[in-house]
């Protein structure tokens, strides 16, 4: 076998919500992959929140050492697409079904642009957060491997101190942190945990 070839890592294509819950991730995975982030999440609310959101993994990916090779393509905002899905699940409460079905929206898209462009798996910084359901994550992933016949890169990052780790790099890159998830759902929620401690 050609010694290039026996050492050629994979192409990774990692969704990602934001600059601290890719930092560990990138961290983690950059010696064993090619690493390209896909910035798609239909779910901010906010277009300036969005913007904001994106230019911070811009910044990190040029600043982190370890994240000079990475690429970033934006997926496009479609926040329509989001309120699409929640139809009728505008209800649900936080870590319901309508964030599963936020997950899912968000890796299906991942997916396919993976498949379309060539990559050999797939993941998604989702599950470093101690709020997102890893096995929910996981049953997705694999569904959606299925059916598009590309590799899932199967993940609990948030396990082994990974959360800590994202904080620990956010602070020493001064990234921005959001309290939410970005939808006006879990932006309503977080306003309502704020006010709450103001009160207490």
């Amino acid at each position: 076998m050609d010694k290039s070839m026996a050492n050629k890592k994979e192409e990774l294509l990692l969704h990602v919500c934001c600059a601290p819950c890719s930092s560990h991730v990138l961290e983690l995975l950059e010696n064993e992959y090619n690493i390209t982030i896909f910035f798609y999440n239909p779910n901010i609310t906010e277009e300036e929140e969005y913007k904001k959101r994106l230019a911070e993994i811009n910044r990190f990916v040029a600043e982190a050492p370890f994240a000079k090779s990475v690429k970033v393509i934006e997926g496009g905002y479609e926040p329509s697409l989001f309120f699409e899905m929640s139809k009728g699940l505008e209800e649900e409460p936080e870590r319901g079904a309508r964030c599963y079905k936020c997950y899912e929206l968000r890796m299906h898209e991942t997916a396919r642009y993976a498949k379309e462009h060539g990559f050999d798996l797939f993941t998604t910084s989702l599950s470093i957060s101690p709020h997102k359901n890893a096995s929910w994550i996981n049953e997705i992933g694999a569904s959606l491997s299925e059916e598009y016949n590309i590799s899932y890169l199967y993940s609990d990052f948030k396990k082994k101190n990974g959360y800590a780790r994202s904080i620990e790099l956010s602070k020493e890159y001064n990234l921005y942190r959001q309290d939410y998830c970005g939808c006006i759902f879990s932006r309503v929620e977080a306003e309502k945990r704020r006010n709450k401690t103001t009160c207490e």
